[in-house]
């Protein structure tokens, strides 16, 4: 033990600990490089009347500290300590903070952590059906030669059938031959760092994290639709990619060609290789995950009872195996039988208010919340606040039921397939540049169906 801290306050020596439990908690939440730049350099140097000094390394990292992360350590910090700790950031050429930087050495950053996939997610736990063969194969070919053919791959489908798993399947194969290294990041992740390098002036250092690579996994590319200059960047990092043979691997919620506030030259590379969806699974799919997911667990699942939770919850992969984890639990908390009973009322749990609504609920739903009329929705009224509504219904409408243009045009009057993708790419536009307009209808979407 030093000398400092046998003299230390043992209240700032308990803030101190508490503060490296709250960062390891933060480690594993935070994108790696944003932690290594804004959070691994914190250092708590005084506790004040319940209020933690804690200097950072520069004007900018305070601030973009305090503006997104102040609350939730200020709240971490309460858990750990049992009573409200305030958080008062500094910089660290602060006169007022130089004394106090000298009770304790600087901390460096921790060195960049190597990728590491999910070890559940695997070629080998990735169950082969009619709705995810060709992506499977794509994904098996890729992984054995990377660069050879199928570059780009892009990997379509609703969320939670397996695209994500298919990234890491990928990455375990090509670290286990000791291959190409490996990148995956979603399309969120690298819009907030381009951002960030923008604002901290290390671009450069950026775009070589992101080149230096040997393989390219790109997870939810359709996050960067209508932001201009992370586009830009996302076409000018594919194309060096490209250019010198390296693996990339793109997934999406939609094929390219429905990416309509996407760059076009964006998506004319994506399509450029081989596009293979995936579908929701057929019962026999779904009885077989459910199976080969209870393997993993030690269970042996009666095919009965698999064939009911596959025909009876609702919902993707993703749904089922929290419906099995449900189950599971069950029968182990309240020591009953993994019989069809047991089954049927998971299944029954998983059927309250899981149906996706209908279309009258959604323009319901629309009409309520914007206080317009469903006729004069549903009408030929051009009146601005009208026409707003239902352009937001029509987007609505497709993001929660995926229906094809031609059919949401009859349902929303017989209206040409053209006026339905101008509403939905003019509010898809909208709520990038209004946050009252994106809460709205992210609201309508979340509240009408959870699994959109």
């Amino acid at each position: 033990m030093s000398q400092q801290s046998l003299f230390e306050d043992p209240e700032l020596q308990k803030l101190r600990e508490a503060w490296k439990r709250v960062m390891a908690k933060l480690k594993d939440e935070v994108h790696p490089s944003l932690y290594r730049k804004f959070l691994a350099p914190l250092r708590v140097v005084a506790l004040r009347d319940d209020v933690a000094v804690v200097v950072a390394p520069g004007q900018f990292v305070k601030s973009w500290v305090a503006e997104r992360f102040s609350a939730t350590i200020e709240r971490m910090l309460e858990e750990e300590m049992g009573r409200p700790i305030r958080l008062q950031l500094e910089a660290r050429s602060n006169p007022r903070t130089r004394d106090l930087e000298a009770e304790e050495p600087r901390l460096e950053a921790p060195p960049a952590p190597a990728f590491q996939p999910n070890e559940r997610y695997r070629f080998e736990t990735f169950i082969v059906g009619q709705s995810n063969r060709l992506a499977h194969a794509g994904a098996k070919y890729v992984a054995e030669n990377p660069g050879k053919r199928y570059n780009p791959l892009f990997i379509y489908g609703p969320p939670g059938l397996g695209k994500t798993h298919l990234l890491h399947a990928i990455a375990h194969v090509l670290l286990a031959k000791g291959g190409p290294e490996p990148q995956l990041i979603t399309a969120q992740q690298f819009a907030e760092a381009f951002v960030l390098a923008l604002q901290s002036g290390r671009i450069e250092q950026f775009r070589r994290s992101q080149r230096n690579v040997g393989v390219w996994l790109v997870d939810d590319i359709q996050m960067i639709a209508g932001r201009d200059k992370t586009q830009e960047e996302v076409f000018h990092t594919f194309n060096a990619l490209h250019n010198f043979g390296k693996q990339i691997v793109l997934t999406s919620d939609r094929p390219p060609r429905e990416l309509l506030v996407m760059d076009e030259r964006l998506r004319s590379r994506f399509e450029s290789g081989l596009v293979a969806d995936v579908r929701m699974p057929d019962t026999d799919l779904r009885c077989a995950i459910l199976q080969s997911k209870a393997e993993q667990e030690g269970v042996r699942l009666d095919p009965e009872v698999a064939k009911h939770l596959a025909m009876n919850v609702p919902g993707s992969i993703r749904t089922l195996e929290g419906a099995l984890n449900r189950f599971l639990l069950l029968a182990g908390v309240e020591e009953v039988p993994m019989d069809l009973q047991l089954a049927e009322r998971v299944a029954a749990d998983f059927r309250k208010g899981a149906a996706k609504p209908s279309f009258d609920q959604i323009v319901d739903a629309v009409a309520q919340r914007l206080q317009v009329p469903k006729e004069e929705i549903l009408g030929s009224s051009r009146r601005a606040p009208i026409a707003h509504a239902r352009h937001v219904a029509i987007y609505v409408a497709r993001e929660i039921t995926n229906a094809s243009w031609k059919h949401l045009g009859v349902q929303f009057g017989n209206r040409d397939h053209t006026s339905m993708i101008h509403g939905y790419t003019k509010i898809g536009e909208m709520m990038l540049r209004d946050q009252e307009l994106d809460a709205t209808v992210r609201a309508l979407i979340r509240d009408l169906y959870p699994e959109a």
